[in-house]
């Protein structure tokens, strides 16, 4: 597996919490696929917070770009990001 800075890492894992964000953004901007996703939050979380990062995102289509519905075609809400 690739040495990600630790910006990077808080990134990935920031991205991998949000339920907005498919693993195929992931994958386009670290190129980590869902399996490397899983062991890199395996290694870098609590047991306790992987386990509820699975459950949250075990059976959420909006992770995964192909499920998502039509009119979702961004990975934030719009009033996420104020200026």
């Amino acid at each position: 597996m690739k040495e990600y800075t630790e910006s990077e890492l808080s990134r990935i894992v920031e991205m991998a919490w949000e339920d907005r964000t498919p693993f195929e953004a992931i994958e386009t901007l670290y190129g980590l696929k869902e399996t490397g996703v899983r062991r890199l939050m395996r290694r870098h979380l609590k047991a306790s917070s992987f386990r509820l990062w699975r459950a949250r995102v075990s059976g959420r289509v909006t992770k995964h770009a192909k499920l998502r519905p039509a009119g979702v075609s961004r990975g934030y809400c719009p009033t996420q990001y104020k200026r």
